[in-house]
């Protein structure tokens, strides 16, 4: 599967339930009113995660992306890298063959010969086309503790690290909240992440921070990612609470967190992981890319 089953059930039982507006009205009202590409200072590499957009075709996506003015969008599996580079978007972070699982993952031994096997076979057509940075998960506990998993997860990732490491790939886990959307996900807490970046101990393996989720489990956001910034290669957005638009509706000022991670010396990518709900959905990450954008 291209995405992960939780994030296209998540955005198909969030939509379902609302009268939502049809692809072509929002291409309609976007291409009347979103024609003139915006200047991005260039502090912040702007990208946006495609499952949070699915009700749009991926091409239309890559044009409404263009016309805002970025270039990328991130979890993208090889299948769909060529809609991309047909409209010049880069994949920011990319899904591998056969997309991901967020319950099963390295801290599994079970799992192992077969993810194993997937970032072997993804990571040759990632240097083909380009693209650098690649995403995994931990998986749920089932009943194991922190421990166990982080001794599964550094078993199962050194087997892949060598090669990612020949080849300029990054290895990025995401840290996701355990409280609300992945009950029981076993990497949801930043120090455990952290941990697991020490006894791996390679540049080419990093968290992904996602701030929506981060200020669930932890809060205190910009501290951590002040004094954990080394360990994290790429961020996802998302409005707290009710994962919608990062605007005055929500809790997190995200001009504040864009700043501090500018002041890190980040150079990666940004990417918007909201749920949109305004009517104007388009408008919605146009905002939200500006709003980024210090």
């Amino acid at each position: 599967m291209a995405n992960d089953q939780n994030r296209r059930s998540a955005i198909k039982n969030i939509l379902a339930g609302s009268a939502v507006v049809a692809a072509a009205p929002l291409l309609s009202s976007f291409n009347t009113h979103h024609k003139k590409e915006t200047k991005l200072k260039g502090n912040i590499n702007h990208s946006v995660c495609q499952w949070t957009y699915g009700f749009l075709p991926l091409e239309d996506l890559c044009k409404a992306v263009k016309e805002i003015g970025f270039n990328a969008i991130d979890l993208v599996g090889p299948e769909n890298w060529p809609t991309l580079q047909k409209y010049g978007i880069y994949s920011s972070m990319c899904y591998v063959i056969g997309g991901s699982n967020l319950t099963s993952g390295f801290n599994n031994k079970a799992n192992h010969e077969k993810f194993i096997k997937d970032y072997l076979d993804t990571i040759p057509l990632m240097v083909k086309a380009g693209y650098k940075d690649v995403i995994c998960f931990s998986g749920n506990r089932n009943g194991m503790d922190d421990y166990t998993g982080l001794d599964n997860c550094v078993e199962g990732l050194q087997k892949i690290l060598p090669t990612a490491e020949k080849n300029g790939i990054t290895i990025h886990m995401e840290l996701l909240n355990s409280k609300v959307d992945h009950k029981d996900y076993m990497c949801d807490k930043t120090p455990w992440g952290v941990e697991l970046c020490k006894r791996l101990g390679s540049e080419n393996f990093k968290l992904l921070y996602d701030i929506y989720h981060m200020q669930i489990d932890e809060g205190d956001v910009i501290r951590t990612i002040q004094n954990n910034h080394q360990y994290f290669g790429h961020y996802h957005t998302g409005g707290v609470p009710g994962r919608h638009e990062i605007d005055e509706s929500q809790e997190l000022y995200y001009p504040a967190i864009m700043k501090a991670i500018v002041a890190t010396g980040y150079k990666g990518y940004v990417a918007q992981e909201f749920i949109p709900a305004a009517e104007d959905k388009v408008a919605s990450l146009k905002k939200a890319v500006l709003l980024c954008d210090v």
